[in-house]
């Protein structure tokens, strides 16, 4: 490790060679982010007196990369936004006792699944309940698998709609002047009999430890369900969005300082009144941390239940609207990324830094088929 490393630097840890395969790919991927392991791009200005040249690498685009992912997390808020209807929106959390953390770290895949089926099915029943609501909710639920010091945390966020669709109309919320949405103390009870019938029955789950002795530690114990007051404004859904549906478990700007044998960090100690304090790790025992988190191939970390659901979801949302009085949804347009940044940042990323006049035009892309090395051509031997 060099004498002042960087906090990018902590993915090429020697300690990642005894990961999984996978871990050690996406380690790989950002440690290599922005370097010339992922290809460059070469540009030139277009005006004749400047003529600058400038080279850019290319991003590695892993969804746990804390340079990546703005861009489409852009994106798909934009697409979220305009799913939104006129009613309150709740904010739901959905958590598992810590006494699960090692089962669960054997089982990631299976026990994740069950926990979004359990969360979700806990909603959709207290919602089709006609005391609360007699309709289906709209429902986005986001995977979250670490506490703010990094440690193995699972649950699931959830934005919750008031209102609902019962197959054929829209639904008003029936609670408009009260501060929950379902009662707690019923959410958790049903969560916890869901997730543990879903426990008890998977014959494929590898059990570590004893099974009965780690049912018996949880049955016994209160689960926790987190409801909050619902979001004071649409805008309020979208900002909620944009900082928990593409967030990873730790970003740049909480890092203070990485040293040749440490990092320190920033974090909110929720045990402790949501008080900002610093933790120092070691470069070993923060990739080991970071690894935690690393999800399962192709998991779908970010999911919708209710009239959100993905099959048939476009003409349901066209039933809601209409029975609303609402205009039809607009058609989706694509926004060049370059439009992105210039709307965020208000930076064109095409004026020449040079010149401040010119256009940089890219002359030269390694990811073009073109400009790839061919491989090496066997020889074939000659018949006999």
């Amino acid at each position: 490790m060099e004498n002042n490393p960087s906090f990018q630097s902590l993915f090429g840890h020697h300690t990642i060679q005894g990961f999984n395969p996978y871990s050690r790919a996406v380690f790989s991927d950002l440690a290599s982010c922005h370097t010339a392991a992922k290809g460059y791009h070469l540009s030139r200005c277009d005006s004749q007196e400047c003529g600058n040249m400038a080279h850019r690498y290319h991003s590695c685009g892993n969804r746990h990369c804390p340079n990546c992912g703005s861009i489409r997390r852009d994106e798909w808020i934009a697409a979220r936004t305009d799913e939104l209807l006129p009613t309150a929106y709740y904010h739901i959390v959905f958590t598992l006792p810590h006494e699960l953390n090692p089962l669960i770290m054997g089982n990631r895949s299976k026990l994740f699944d069950l926990l979004f089926q359990s969360a979700s099915k806990t909603l959709l029943r207290h919602a089709r309940m006609p005391e609360y609501l007699g309709a289906e909710p709209g429902i986005t639920m986001v995977l979250h698998t670490w506490g703010q010091d990094l440690s193995f945390h699972p649950h699931v966020h959830c934005i919750v709609s008031a209102g609902g669709f019962d197959g054929k109309s829209w639904i008003d919320a029936k609670r408009k002047n009260n501060r929950f949405l379902f009662p707690q103390k019923s959410l958790a009870n049903m969560f916890k009999a869901m997730f543990m019938e879903g426990l008890e029955k998977d014959s494929s789950i590898t059990w570590c430890g004893d099974k009965n002795s780690i049912l018996k530690a949880i049955r016994f114990k209160k689960w926790n369900v987190y409801a909050k007051a619902p979001f004071g404004s649409p805008d309020r859904v979208v900002e909620y969005l944009g900082r928990y549906t593409h967030k990873i478990a730790i970003t740049r700007h909480r890092i203070l300082e990485v040293n040749a044998t440490q990092i320190k960090f920033r974090y909110k100690d929720y045990a402790d009144g949501s008080k900002t304090k610093q933790m120092w790790l070691t470069h070993r025992e923060f990739v080991r941390r970071f690894e935690q988190h690393i999800l399962p191939k192709r998991f779908v970390k970010i999911r919708h239940f209710g009239y959100l659901r993905l099959q048939g979801k476009g003409e349901r949302l066209a039933v809601i609207r209409s029975t609303l009085n609402m205009e039809p949804k607009k058609p989706k347009v694509k926004i060049p990324f370059q439009i992105r940044m210039l709307e965020k940042y208000g930076r064109d990323i095409f004026k020449c830094p040079c010149c401040k006049t010119g256009r940089m035009t890219v002359i030269f892309d390694t990811r073009d088929k073109a400009n790839r090395k061919p491989k090496p051509i066997r020889s074939i031997p000659a018949p006999s």
